[in-house]
């Protein structure tokens, strides 16, 4: 399996001959200048929640590539009104897709679509893929509920946010691996506004301390789980 970050919450997993895009937030981002989002590829796209910096060069994407978009039946509905045809609603719980089955998850966070309309409720996402499972945490606090995924899964990986602010920073991240029972985590949705800067030399040595794994590809670099 193979991971490509481009920058805040943004990333690629390839698997199983297919390509997963997450939350498409790459052209507003001054760290992503380097990407080119005319040459991305996708077999599918997952959105989290509708706030601007998961969702704003989703429609392009999503036309450019005709993915499969799979998303909350609130930001489906958005989506949709912006012309993409492609698109799959979900809800909380297990869904059966040709690649497998997805399991959308709780975040605690909030949502809102583009146009201010009501996005319904964040959320996070599991999935097996090229025989290792995954858990996408999306914009979340710490919450309790990730002790339940430790009892459905052993997880490979955990990709949690860790920039603070609006969501976990690293403390609370490294208290999520004990939660989810998952010792390797990829760190997302930091460093990109002033509010959830890290220091990511000390981020790092804080899971080394605990014996934890905290990866952290720079924007644009592909890395192997």
């Amino acid at each position: 399996m193979k991971y490509t970050y481009y920058g805040q919450s943004c990333f690629l997993l390839e698997a199983d001959g297919k390509k997963f895009l997450f939350d498409p937030f790459i052209s507003h981002n001054p760290l992503a200048k380097d990407i080119a989002i005319k040459s991305i590829e996708a077999d599918y796209v997952l959105v989290s929640h509708g706030h601007a910096d998961h969702i704003a060069d989703l429609v392009q994407i999503a036309n450019q590539t005709n993915a499969h978009v799979i998303a909350l039946v609130e930001v489906a509905d958005w989506i949709r009104k912006q012309g993409v045809k492609n698109v799959t609603d979900i809800n909380f719980g297990k869904s059966k897709f040709d690649f497998g089955a997805l399991r959308t998850v709780w975040a605690v966070h909030s949502s809102s679509n583009p146009d201010g309309s009501y996005g319904g409720n964040p959320a996070g996402f599991v999935l097996e893929l090229g025989g290792k499972t995954i858990y996408f945490a999306g914009d979340t606090a710490l919450t309790l509920e990730m002790k339940l995924l430790a009892d459905l899964y052993n997880l490979d990986y955990a990709i949690l946010p860790i920039g603070g602010h609006y969501t976990m920073d690293v403390d609370d991240a490294l208290i999520a691996t004990k939660y989810l029972e998952c010792e390797k985590v990829i760190g997302v949705h930091y460093n990109t506004f002033p509010p959830i800067q890290i220091d990511t030399t000390e981020a790092v040595a804080k899971f080394k301390r605990e014996n934890k794994t905290l990866l952290l590809p720079a924007i644009g670099e592909t890395i192997e789980l």
